[in-house]
């Protein structure tokens, strides 16, 4: 197990519990998001607003196909999943862990879902985009996390037994 991908909804707790537990196993840290916006010179909400839903994602698949790592923590955007080839990537550079969370969970993590960057077609609501994912979440899952109530130091407890598991 080289790396740590995580995946999972917007709210979720990706980039928190990745940066934590980047810290705690002495592994660098990767926030996708932050790769893109970098790419690209602006925010991915501006990124979605200029070019696009569908655009959007090329360029996240794009980009998180030909990403590179060693001993890192990578926290992927929430739509990463739509990305056949990127994920395919990210399988291959190390164990995928979901961050599971219910859907009233995330609802009440995210309060301003047009300034968060979030992947979503007019008219879609968190609810279709949470439905829409959750099987592919599942689907590219190596290990799955629930998350429901627990906080981020237990969620990061929970990883590092998982990693110590697989180093034995």
């Amino acid at each position: 197990m080289e790396n740590i991908i995580l995946i999972g909804m917007p709210g979720s707790g990706k980039s928190t519990v990745g940066v934590v537990l980047a810290k705690r196993i002495g592994y660098k840290f990767k926030d996708t998001d932050l790769l893109i916006q970098e790419h690209e010179g602006m925010l991915l909400q501006d990124i979605i607003e200029e070019k696009g839903i569908d655009d959007f994602k090329k360029t996240e698949n794009d980009i998180l196909s030909k990403i590179t790592a060693e001993k890192t923590v990578i926290a992927t955007g929430g739509s990463a999943v739509y990305g056949v080839e990127a994920m395919a990537n990210l399988k291959g550079l190390g164990t995928v862990i979901y961050l599971k969370q219910s859907y009233r969970g995330i609802s009440s993590r995210i309060k301003n879902l047009s300034k968060r960057g979030v992947a979503m077609k007019r008219g879609q609501t968190l609810m279709d985009v949470y439905r829409e994912r959750v099987p592919l979440y599942e689907k590219y899952a190596d290990i799955i996390i629930n998350c429901n109530r627990k906080t981020i130091g237990k969620i990061v407890r929970e990883i590092e037994e998982i990693v110590e598991d697989m180093l034995i």
